[in-house]
């Protein structure tokens, strides 16, 4: 892709999608992973070992973010479809990949990534009208942006939708109405995102944030301007943290959530500013950590809850992947996609949606099947809003 027709850079980008044989899906979780989750840096020693030896097994992906967040049990009963979007290459020899906390084309990304699946399937071949055909999947346009750590950042960029990542993209010098392309053999290209029709873009109907991580460096400006889009957009937005999570809770730029008031701005109070009529909610997880949400252990992820790196939650036994974390997880996305009509996002106020289902299920010391337990607030109430 690139992000612009006029840019000269371009981003490749790799998706892991799961969607019901059917084709039928009634609308999409987009996720975006946490930062390096999903590079195998042993690929191809790998592969090059199961060629020589006929017991092992060669692995699947170079990237392959899924095997870290397979929620997949979430999607089955509601017919809903689930991807993952990474960037594999990035042409310019100082990132090599834009993963990078605080950068909102990553965000970008996601929301490129969850229209194009929408307009063209699960087909790279794009410009073949007949065989996208084949391999188109979506019922709707509906998407839940979701992601984890740095990704659960990028998640609120892709959510504010297209016209808002496009004029946040204007004033921030990080234009957006991009294309893509295939750039195999002979260049073939799309319109511009602005031109492929509403109904083939993704339109957000919610998003999930897992101890979002946001930063800000002289590359990247961090968040804050989408975070305060959200702040005025009517979809169901939810963050969860963990009560021994260093990474969300101190490391992040600014931090993900406070119990302190005095700890000002934090992106929760970016998204929702006192007052206001935000349908931003959030979640404590108690005993939680940065990667107990994961399918499978990832050594990069578990440094951020080492006792090195986080002093939270001393002589704790803090939630490791594949875990009583890992399965509220997954129940908190089937509980969450339960909340929506058929085809349809949440056509309700804010007070239905503070009053739904799925928050009544999530305001409770231990939400129903699961094994974890919730930090209550200040009120006694285990989900807080504005």
């Amino acid at each position: 892709m690139q992000y612009t027709p006029e840019d000269l850079n371009f981003t490749e980008i790799a998706i892991d999608i799961y969607y019901p044989k059917d084709r039928k899906a009634n609308g999409l979780v987009m996720f975006s992973h946490g930062f390096m989750i999903g590079p195998d840096f042993l690929y191809l020693p790998k592969r090059l070992l199961a060629g020589m030896f006929s017991n092992e097994q060669p692995p699947l992906f170079a990237n392959y973010p899924s095997y870290y967040y397979n929620y997949t049990s979430a999607i089955v009963e509601k017919n809903w479809a689930m991807a993952f979007v990474t960037s594999t290459h990035k042409q310019n020899e100082f990132t090599p990949t834009t993963d990078f906390g605080g950068n909102p084309r990553v965000g970008q990304e996601a929301y490129l990534a969850a229209s194009y699946l929408i307009c063209f399937g699960a087909t790279s071949t794009f410009y073949n009208a007949s065989r996208s055909k084949q391999f188109q999947f979506m019922n709707s346009n509906n998407v839940i942006f979701a992601g984890h750590s740095v990704g659960g950042a990028h998640a609120q960029v892709a959510a504010t939708g297209f016209d808002n990542l496009n004029e946040i993209g204007k004033t921030t010098k990080m234009r957006f109405d991009p294309i893509v392309y295939d750039r195999i053999i002979f260049p073939r290209v799309t319109e511009k995102l602005s031109n492929w029709g509403k109904e083939s873009r993704a339109n957000p109907v919610g998003l999930v944030q897992l101890s979002p991580v946001d930063m800000k460096n002289p590359l990247f400006g961090g968040m804050e301007p989408y975070r305060q889009k959200l702040a005025t957009i009517s979809i169901p937005n939810l963050m969860i943290v963990g009560q021994c999570d260093c990474a969300c809770l101190d490391t992040s730029q600014p931090p993900a959530w406070s119990c302190d008031s005095a700890v000002l701005p934090t992106e929760y109070s970016q998204m929702a500013p006192a007052g206001s009529s935000s349908w931003a909610t959030v979640a404590n997880v108690e005993k939680g950590s940065h990667c107990g949400y994961l399918t499978a252990p990832n050594p990069l992820c578990s440094m951020a809850d080492s006792s090195s790196q986080c002093k939270r939650c001393p002589n704790t036994e803090k939630y490791t992947p594949v875990g009583n974390e890992t399965d509220f997880t997954a129940q908190l996305f089937k509980r969450f996609i339960d909340m929506y009509p058929f085809k349809s996002g949440l056509a309700g106020t804010r007070a239905e949606w503070l009053g739904s289902d799925f928050l009544k299920w999530l305001n409770n010391q231990q939400p129903d099947k699961t094994s974890i337990n919730l930090v209550p607030f200040s009120g006694g109430q285990y989900v807080y809003h504005v």
